[in-house]
């Protein structure tokens, strides 16, 4: 198993790109093989060999393909097909990023929704081979960074940045430290003025993304401790619950178990691959 994440080096790069990661999953391990992933309102640009499969399970349906796709940002708890042995290069893009991009421009934000990256355009037009980045990947995580900055950077200078994404910008800087019905007075502006910029550009409200951030920190927790060690009403009253009955309610229908069953499962993709290590400059 290989696994990495690292911040893009290149300042204009990392103004719209939060992290780039890695997962691979080699013939000779043996994980669960059907892990849950999160929600999540950030967007995900994921790059993995053109004919390895993948699917993504919801209570709704499945979507499946093969290839580089885009994870866009999702409410929903997919379950995920790691059956078979898989490497993926991910780009993860800040909350709403993609709406300063040229061909976002003006559109409705996506939501929910996995796509095909048709073809591999933007890595080919650059004169990048996908399976060399892949391979370079596997063996040097700084300089696959190095080349996702050189390879993005053409891409970001296009960028163009409205009234809406400025104040959607400032507000995810406090989100997650602030009431929502006074965001909008510590911003200088109506706080409908906010709503209606923040759901523009990320497709979300403000609690929407705020009660997403809140579950991806409590899960972040919980790996960090044993099953032994885990108090849930002590966790529900740290993460802001009204009592554990309130937790165990938000968890059931966020991402489908209870604590319990969280306890004996441990079925997050967090917890089947032990996270991701920091990978030093």
């Amino acid at each position: 198993m290989i696994h990495w994440l690292q911040a893009p080096a290149n300042a204009s790069v990392a103004k719209y790109v939060q992290c780039y990661w890695l997962i691979e999953k080699r013939p000779d391990i043996h994980t669960y093989s059907y892990p849950k992933l999160n929600p999540d309102p950030a967007a995900h640009l994921i790059i993995s060999p053109s004919d390895q499969a993948y699917r993504y399970d919801t209570c709704s349906g499945s979507t499946t393909g093969a290839g580089s796709h885009w994870l866009y940002p999702h409410q929903n708890t997919f379950e995920l097909d790691h059956s078979q042995p898989f490497i993926h290069l991910g780009i993860k893009f800040h909350i709403g990023a993609l709406y300063s991009l040229p061909e976002c421009s003006g559109n409705t934000p996506r939501l929910d929704e996995i796509a095909q990256m048709q073809g591999t355009t933007l890595l080919s037009e650059r004169g990048i081979n996908q399976d060399v980045l892949l391979a370079l990947a596997r063996k040097e995580a700084k300089l696959c960074c190095d080349q996702l900055d050189a390879l993005l950077m053409p891409w970001f200078e296009e960028c163009t940045e409205d009234q809406h994404s400025k104040i959607t910008r400032k507000a995810l800087h406090q989100l997650d430290d602030s009431i929502i019905s006074s965001l909008g007075q510590q911003l200088h502006c109506s706080q409908r003025t906010l709503e209606r910029s923040f759901q523009r550009v990320t497709g979300l409200t403000l609690k929407q993304c705020q009660s997403m951030n809140k579950l991806e920190a409590m899960l972040e927790y919980l790996y960090q401790r044993s099953s032994a060690e885990l108090d849930w009403v002590e966790i529900a009253l740290k993460f802001g619950f009204s009592d554990q009955p309130h937790l165990i309610r938000y968890l059931k229908k966020q991402l489908g178990f209870t604590p319990k069953t969280y306890e004996k499962q441990r079925g997050l993709t967090i917890d089947v691959y032990g996270g991701v290590s920091s990978i030093s400059s």
